[in-house]
């Protein structure tokens, strides 16, 4: 088994995180994946994205706001 370490984008509402990752190389067909630890901590991380508390997902990433560009 090899191991990358990978960012992950997670999108929600005005805010994005990005999240540091691992992803598991297998020989079967299934790989890449996250491993489950990893898998809870991007879900953790859009949760409190969505209910709007940075201070819990920023102990994962960085967290950004987006601002719409006016055309």
């Amino acid at each position: 088994m090899r191991k990358r370490h990978r960012t992950k984008l997670v999108h929600e509402g005005q805010y994005i995180a990005e999240v540091d990752v691992e992803l598991l190389e297998t020989e079967d067909e299934w790989s890449p994946y996250l491993s489950l630890e990893d898998a809870y901590k991007l879900d953790g991380v859009r949760e409190a994205l969505r209910q709007g508390n940075i201070k819990a997902a920023s102990q994962h990433g960085k967290v950004y706001t987006l601002t719409p560009v006016a055309m």
